[in-house]
């Protein structure tokens, strides 16, 4: 049974798709990127999930329940982290919490229990009695997330949670992610910023213009993405005539497509062929005095992923 489950779901807007017959399958237990531009329909799939949008056609299932027959029932499936989510300023921090607590009915011997570890957990705790009109953006934003594990979900929607955040901030937001896939917690996250998602997700879904272009384990989805091999190649000097010898070594192989140069001076090589020929290549370059200090196979980032994802090269 997967954590989330969507078969041919559709949004329409008039006539807008914004989100077209979309079929995913969350197994649970993972951390899980949805990317996409701006307008790709990410928000509005997130909001249907959340059982807070209906969807115009197909189904949605939270931990094997169909959710169009009791949309209440996903509010307690689930938690929800939107993209913009408003605040009580005039509240103090453990107020906060403790007000959702409310919301969901927990029990009053059990909420300060629940307060004090979901401070804790998002690293507020020594904020417990600050208003939350004083909290920094990225204080606000772990504050919503434990506003959304204050029923303990075991599936959290989570909406750009690293949106407007600095360099730091976004660091602690990724840390905290990762802690809640250690709980053993299904999470979806939904981002543009390709870098957030790259480190930390088992797999990603890439959507556009409310269209399902492919879904996946990372390297599953790299491999489709490009059928060639993209090798690098760590020079031992970085000189102008080692590096323009190595080059030409490699662009004369049989099976090299393209050679370029990297930042920091080495080299990569589009090639196709098997790992034999791989190995071919390798003690190509040994025979000819190439002086390397590590040769194999590159990682596709997310980011490559994606462009080529979204050109049209994956069928």
């Amino acid at each position: 049974m997967y954590a989330i489950e969507t078969k041919n779901l559709s949004k329409k807007y008039g006539k807008l798709n914004a989100v077209n017959d979309l079929n995913l399958a969350i197994p649970p237990g993972t951390l899980y990127g949805f990317i996409g531009p701006n307008g790709a329909g990410k928000t509005t799939t997130i909001r249907m999930m959340a059982g807070l949008l209906e969807p115009t056609s197909g189904e949605i299932l939270i931990n094997g329940e169909n959710i169009a027959r009791n949309p209440q029932r996903a509010r307690w499936l689930v938690g929800y982290m939107p993209d913009f989510f408003g605040v009580y300023d005039d509240m103090k921090v453990w107020e906060y919490i403790d007000f959702f607590a409310r919301c969901y009915k927990l029990p009053a011997n059990r909420r300060t229990t629940i307060v004090d570890e979901l401070l804790q957990l998002v690293d507020l705790t020594d904020k417990k009695e600050a208003f939350v009109e004083s909290l920094s953006r990225g204080m606000r934003q772990r504050l919503c997330l434990a506003h959304a594990l204050v029923h303990d979900p075991q599936i959290l929607l989570l909406d750009e949670p690293a949106s407007g955040l600095d360099p730091r901030a976004r660091i602690e937001m990724r840390e905290l992610l990762r802690e809640l896939g250690r709980m053993g917690k299904t999470v979806l996250i939904s981002s543009h910023i390709l870098t957030e998602l790259a480190e930390m997700c088992d797999a990603v879904a890439i959507i556009e213009k409310g269209q399902l272009l492919a879904a996946g384990p990372v390297d599953e989805i790299a491999r489709a993405a490009r059928a060639d091999k993209l090798l690098k190649i760590q020079l031992l000097s970085h000189d102008a005539e080692t590096v323009d010898r190595a080059s030409h070594t490699l662009k004369a192989y049989p099976g090299v497509l393209d050679v370029f140069e990297s930042r920091d001076g080495d080299l990569e090589a589009a090639f196709t062929g098997d790992n034999e020929a791989i190995g071919g290549l390798l003690r190509h370059l040994v025979m000819e005095n190439v002086p390397l200090i590590s040769f194999g196979e590159a990682q596709s980032d997310l980011e490559d992923i994606f462009l080529r994802v979204t050109k049209g090269e994956v069928q």
